[in-house]
C-alpha cells in the first residue's frame, strides 16, 4: 500500500511532512562511527510507536523492530516461517486456524498469551482509528481457547491469509499494559514490546533510538548488542553527506542521480534491493476529463513511461506494463501494457471531446515529484490536453486526492506481501474500501476477480484471475503505469547482515558490525 506506503506509502509514497534537521542539529553525532551504535538514515518520519495507527513508510519500517507477529518471512528466501506462533493448522473448509504460541516475552519479561494475540489483532480489525484494517478483513473472530492457543474464524475460505498475518501492523502489543496506562500512554514514550528491540528514546521529528530486548524470544538475536538509531533527515544532500563522512552506516532513499557515485566509493555498499514498489499516475475516474474512458487511454497512450524511468531513474528502474508491481505473485509479464502512440492518443482525445480541457495534477515538492509532473505535462500538452500543474505539501495531496479534488497526481505505493490480493484490493478494487487509491475507479467485474482471487486455492486458476484483473484494469486505465522501482539504499562495508526487503523491513536483527 502505503506506501509513497502506500503513502505519498500507504506505505503504501511521499510520507508527509518530513523534517529537515538544520546544519547546527548535526553537532548530536559523532564524528566517527562508535562500534556500539547502528546509524539509519531515512527521509521517512516515525509519528507513532502504536503498531495500528499508521501506514506510513517510516513507521512500517519502525513496527518491524518492536513488534514480533504470529509468522515471520525468512529474509533470505521469503519463505514464512514460525513466528510467535511455532505451529498451526487449518481446518478442512480453510475457515478456521489454530495458532500454537511458543514460550516467548514481552520486554518487561511478562509472558506473550494468546489474549495478547487476541487483543492485537481485534485491534487492527475493528478499532476506528486502525489504519489499514483491510489485511484482517476476511476475520469473523479470534479468540483465545487456552493461554497458548489463538484460534481465528475466516467468513470464508481466504488463500492469502498467511501472508496478511506478517505484514507490518500485525505486531502483538501487551493487552495488560495498554489496558493499564491507556492507548495513549502505553504508546508514546516506552512501549512494552514483542520484537527484537525496546526503545531507549524518543525524539519525534529527529530519531528513535532503539536497544536489543533482552526477553526476545528468538534466542542469540538480535546479533549484535549495538544500539540503533533511526534518524530522520529530509534532505538527500545532508544524507549523502554524513554516509560519506563517515557518521553514519545507512541512507533509505538514495537519490538515482548519486548511485553511480555512491557505487564507486570505497567504503560504501550501494545497492538496489528488490521491492514491490510501482509509480504510477493516478487518474481521477470522478470527474471530467478522467471520467471518460477514451480521454484516459488517451492520457495513457501519451506517456512514454520507457523514457521515463530512463529519464527519472537513471535506467535503474523497469518500465511497468500493469497497474500491478511487477515483483508480486501472478503478476503478468507477457501483456504488452500501454502502447505509447501519441497519434493514436491525439485521435482518442478528440473522440472523447476533452480535447483543450485543463487538468490539475497535484505535485509535492520533491525532485522526482516535480520531474514527473514536468514530464507528464509536456505529453499530455503534445495531443492537446491543457495540464497545469498544482504543488501542494503532503498533507494537502492527500486531502485532495481523498476528496477526489484532483485530475491527476504521480506518487508510489508498494505491496506488503509477494500475494497480489492486498495490491489489487488497495489499487483498482471500487468495493474495498480504498476507492481504487482515491482514483475512485470502479469495476463490478474487477470486484468479482478480486473476491474469486482470495478464495480460489488452486494456483494456476488464481493467476489466470489475476491477469484477468490486471489486462482489464490496465487497457481501461485504473491508473497509468510508470515503472517498478528497487529500493535504493547505501550501507557502510561495516556491516554485515543488514538489508532492506521488499516489506520495507530492516534486518537489523540478523546485523553484526565487522572492523
Amino acid at each position: 500500500m502505503n506506501f509513497w506506503n502506500r503513502s505519498p506509502v500507504r506505505v503504501t509514497g511521499s510520507i508527509l511532512r518530513n523534517v529537515t534537521i538544520l546544519a547546527a542539529g548535526l553537532a548530536v553525532f559523532e564524528p566517527a562511527l562508535a562500534a556500539d551504535v547502528i546509524r539509519v538514515v531515512s527521509p521517512y518520519q516515525t509519528t507513532t510507536l502504536d503498531p495500528m495507527r499508521s501506514a506510513a513508510a517510516g513507521n512500517i519500517e519502525t513496527y518491524g523492530q518492536l513488534y514480533s507477529r504470529l509468522l515471520r518471512r525468512n529474509s533470505e528466501t521469503g519463505a514464512l516461517e514460525p513466528g510467535l506462533a511455532e505451529t498451526w493448522e487449518i481446518s478442512e473448509d480453510g475457515k478456521t486456524y489454530t495458532f500454537h504460541l511458543r514460550d516467548a516475552q514481552f520486554s518487561d519479561g511478562s509472558p506473550i498469551t494468546a489474549a495478547d494475540v487476541a487483543f492485537s489483532l481485534d485491534r487492527i480489525r475493528s478499532d476506528k482509528k486502525s489504519a489499514y484494517p483491510a489485511p484482517l478483513g476476511a476475520v469473523e473472530g479470534v479468540t483465545a481457547s487456552d493461554a497458548k492457543t489463538v484460534v481465528v474464524t475466516l467468513k470464508s475460505a481466504f488463500a492469502p491469509f498467511l501472508g496478511n498475518a506478517e505484514i507490518w501492523n500485525m505486531g502483538i502489543v501487551s493487552k495488560a499494559d495498554v489496558e493499564k496506562r491507556g492507548e495513549e500512554g502505553a504508546f508514546s514514550t516506552v512501549p512494552v514490546t514483542s520484537g527484537p528491540y525496546e526503545v531507549k528514546q524518543w525524539k519525534p521529528n529527529e530519531k528513535l533510538v532503539l536497544e536489543p530486548n533482552p526477553h526476545y524470544w528468538r534466542k542469540g538475536y538480535p546479533k549484535s548488542d549495538a544500539t540503533v538509531e533511526l534518524i530522520e533527515i529530509a534532505s538527500p544532500e545532508t544524507r549523502i553527506a554524513m554516509l560519506k563522512a563517515g557518521e553514519i552506516d545507512v541512507v533509505r532513499a538514495v537519490p538515482w542521480a548519486q548511485i553511480d557515485e555512491l557505487k564507486t566509493a570505497e567504503a560504501i555498499d550501494m545497492r538496489l534491493e528488490p521491492s514491490t514498489t510501482i509509480y504510477m499516475t493516478l487518474l481521477n475516474h470522478k470527474r471530467e476529463p478522467f471520467s471518460n474512458l477514451k480521454a484516459r487511454q488517451a492520457a495513457g497512450m501519451a506517456i512514454d513511461n520507457k523514457a521515463m524511468a530512463a529519464a527519472i531513474t537513471r535506467g535503474y528502474a523497469e518500465p511497468a506494463n500493469t497497474t500491478l508491481p511487477g515483483s508480486v505473485d501472478f503478476h503478468d509479464k507477457d501483456y504488452p501494457g500501454i502502447a505509447h502512440d501519441p497519434a493514436k492518443a491525439k485521435e482518442l482525445l478528440a473522440e472523447s471531446g476533452m480535447a483543450g480541457r485543463e487538468v490539475k495534477i497535484l505535485a509535492t515538492a520533491d525532485a522526482p515529484s516535480q520531474q514527473t509532473a514536468l514530464l507528464i505535462q509536456a505529453q499530455w500538452q503534445a495531443i492537446g490536453l491543457k495540464p497545469v500543474i498544482v504543488n501542494v505539501d503532503g498533507g494537502a495531496w492527500w486531502d485532495a486526492t481523498g476528496k477526489g479534488d484532483y485530475d491527476a497526481a504521480a506518487n508510489w505505493w508498494y505491496n506488503e506481501t509477494p500475494d497480489p490480493d492486498l495490491a489489487v484490493r488497495w489499487a483498482v478494487c471500487g468495493s474495498c474500501g480504498s476507492n481504487s487509491y482515491n482514483t475512485f475507479y470502479a469495476n463490478p467485474k474487477v470486484d468479482e476477480l478480486v473476491e474469486q482471487g482470495t478464495k480460489e486455492v488452486d494456483e494456476a486458476k488464481r493467476a489466470d484471475i489475476y491477469k484477468e484483473i490486471q489486462k482489464i484494469t490496465t487497457e481501461e486505465v485504473a491508473q497509468i503505469p510508470l515503472y517498478y522501482a528497487p529500493n535504493a539504499v547505501a550501507y557502510s562495508k561495516r556491516l554485515q547482515g543488514l538489508k532492506l526487503t521488499p516489506s520495507l523491513q530492516w534486518t537489523l536483527e540478523e546485523t553484526s558490525i565487522g572492523q
